[in-house]
């Protein structure tokens, strides 16, 4: 009875698993059919793991480095640490003998503009903050803060000065983080290993065979550097108070705040000492923990800069909360992209091609939420990734350029590829050969579709479908003089460009309501001009119910610099309105390129209610945002 009971119930479960295959494929083709994407089993990142000892971290670091490669050792030699505010260089140490602006409106207060982010809800620091009435403006190593609406009773109410070169601020509500470095240089012996790779019957085993020394000074100077988190009370802005400390070895890198937590990104070299690897650390409130190697993943990817990648998740309102951490070994991070529930962190992996070499990208992705950390895939896609734009996650799949291959190179020609992988980080589309012998200069992703500009004599401006993630499709380009290095929404049918033709600053809006027929208007500088936009999108303000657009330009014919502000819509394009500079009325040799005083340089510009502020070191100017008429300026300590 049980025999046959146990034969039956065999019977069932095969017919009912070739039902649920035969339900699987059929609701898989549907999918297909109608673009939409199958329920993926849960994502985990399986290659990666973490260590059981130090001995096996360091074996790793021995036998997985790729030959030859570097490896520093740090001496017993004293540190030499920079003064505040001040920046490694030759310089320096020959004296010693790194989407669209939002608009709020708070209840019962004035409109302002926010910082310039790529994704909505995702805050990025920036060295210029306001929440409506006060200003918090970074200057060397202070924070200013600063009472700014209204504009006519503008003024300074109090000044934080930390040991450090500041990185940029998040304002939350009567909250306040500083992000730092503290900059010094580290006495280190360098050895150039080579590894020889020893065949046995069962394995090949590699061992460092020779250790050159390849430092003719002795000691030898490494730039090293501490990075730290200061969280401050302002509900009393006139006398911030430290509520949280957080300091991490190595540099800072990279840092986003969703909601009340702000996440930060750190990278430490590997080094050594008296031939033991120096582990990454963590103080929390003046207290120091070492990272164990227990809590340190890995993967078996060999590469010749082994560095710790370490994420730290801070609530900002909780003052009692701890900070929570998570470390990686891997190569150095190259480019960070956020979303609301994923960090992605890439990292740049070198490929042998004959003679040659090419380039692959290495993406992890790191889930967060509600201060929670878990890295949780990891993948690969050829080329190189130009910076946070090329990068995107839109209806759970994650889209990427890149370019592979040199312009120059006659071996291993340059060309564009577009990739969409799903939340396990594998490929499922592809676009590849876009643009031969040219690079990528810029990238946007709006949500069914793609802008790319690549460049080498002219500007192809690119529109791609992505609607269908698994074919991705060109639907038109455009080609014109000069290139794009940053793409901005202006509305679904128009994109914002700015760039250079011809060595002037360019600002061209595309039209893409017809993407068979792409058309431009723009608008150029007169003389050879620069912007910080070309390269920061937080000197970018943009507007479009204000028809407003601003951003820091430096003219180098009749020397000027200041921020040019412009009227833009899609019937009449881009028009200037008028110019605002910080510079004083100085003529002669000092005025010029080489020897202007550049902390009177604009280099942020916002909004509050009808006025528009310009930021430089030196000062904070308000101007009419309808006339430009000078409404208020204030002098920075």
């Amino acid at each position: 009875m049980v025999f046959r009971l146990q034969k039956e119930i065999g019977k069932k479960t095969v017919v009912y698993g070739i039902l649920a295959v035969l339900l699987a494929t059929i609701v898989g083709a549907i999918c297909l059919n109608f673009g939409t994407r199958p329920l993926l089993p849960p994502v985990s990142a399986s290659t990666l793991r973490t260590f059981s000892s130090q001995e096996e971290l360091e074996n790793h670091l021995r036998t997985n480095q790729k030959s030859p490669y570097y490896k520093l050792e740090v001496t017993e030699s004293p540190i030499i640490r920079l003064p505040a505010g001040a920046l490694p260089s030759p310089t320096y140490f020959s004296t010693l003998g790194g989407v669209d602006v939002n608009t709020v409106v708070p209840r019962g207060g004035p409109e302002y503009s926010v910082t310039n982010v790529q994704v909505a809800g995702v805050d990025e620091a920036d060295i210029v903050k306001t929440d409506g009435e006060y200003m918090y403006v970074v200057s060397g190593n202070n924070v200013t803060i600063l009472k700014a609406y209204p504009a006519e009773e503008a003024q300074v109410i109090s000044q934080i000065s930390l040991n450090g070169t500041l990185r940029g601020i998040f304002v939350n509500s009567d909250r306040m983080a500083v992000f730092g470095e503290s900059y010094f240089y580290q006495p280190v012996k360098a050895y150039n290993v080579t590894v020889k790779y020893v065949v046995t019957t069962n394995e090949t085993i590699p061992l460092p065979i020779e250790q050159v020394r390849i430092a003719v000074y002795n000691p030898m100077y490494l730039t090293g550097s501490e990075a730290f988190i200061k969280v401050y009370n302002i509900s009393d802005r006139t006398k911030p108070s430290v509520t949280k400390e957080v300091a991490l070895n190595g540099s800072y890198f990279s840092s986003r705040m969703i909601g009340d937590y702000v996440y930060a990104v750190t990278s430490q070299p590997t080094m050594w000492y008296d031939s033991r690897v120096l582990l990454p650390t963590i103080i929390f409130q003046n207290e120091t923990r070492t990272i164990q190697p227990t809590e340190i993943y890995y993967s078996n990817i060999p590469d010749n800069s082994y560095a710790f990648t370490t994420i730290v998740a801070i609530n900002i309102k909780l003052d009692d909360s701890e900070p929570v951490h998570q470390t990686y070994l891997l190569g150095s991070a190259s480019n960070m992209y956020a979303s609301l529930n994923n960090i992605y962190i890439t990292m740049l992996k070198q490929v042998p091609i004959d003679t040659s070499w090419t380039e692959a990208t290495l993406i992890y992705r790191v889930h967060t939420q509600d201060g929670e950390i878990k890295i949780e895939a990891n993948g690969e896609v050829p080329g190189r990734v130009l910076n946070q734009f090329s990068m995107d996650e839109y209806n759970e799949y994650f889209r990427i350029a890149t370019t592979v291959g040199q312009p120059w190179s006659p071996e291993n020609p340059s060309r564009n590829n577009l990739y969409v992988l799903n939340m396990n980080l594998t490929i499922i589309g592809r676009l590849e050969g876009l643009a031969p012998t040219e690079t990528i200069y810029s990238a946007r992703f709006m949500g069914d579709r793609s802008y790319i500009v690549t460049f080498r004599q002219v500007d192809p401006f690119f529109a791609i479908d992505l609607q269908n993630p698994y074919e991705p499709k060109i639907l038109g380009s455009l080609k014109i003089p000069g290139y794009s290095s940053y793409l901005h929404p202006y509305d679904e049918n128009h994109i914002i460009g700015v760039g250079i033709d011809g060595g002037k600053v360019k600002i061209s809006l595309f039209d893409v309501s017809n993407v068979s027929d792409i058309e431009e208007k723009n608008y150029t500088t007169d003389a050879w001009a620069s912007s910080p936009a070309l390269d920061d999108h937080k000197a970018f303000l943009f507007d479009k119910p204000k028809n407003l657009l601003a951003m820091p330009i430096t003219e180098y014919v009749d020397y000027w610099q200041g921020a040019y502000v412009f009227n833009i819509s899609s019937e009449t394009g881009i028009v200037l309105r008028g110019k605002i500079t910080h510079m004083g009325n100085d003529t002669g040799p000092i005025r010029t390129y080489y020897y202007y005083d550049s902390s009177n340089y604009v280099v942020r510009s916002l909004y509050i209610d009808n006025v528009l502020y310009t930021i430089s070191a030196r000062k904070v100017k308000m101007n009419n945002l309808e006339t430009l008429e000078e409404i208020n300026e204030i002098e920075l300590p």
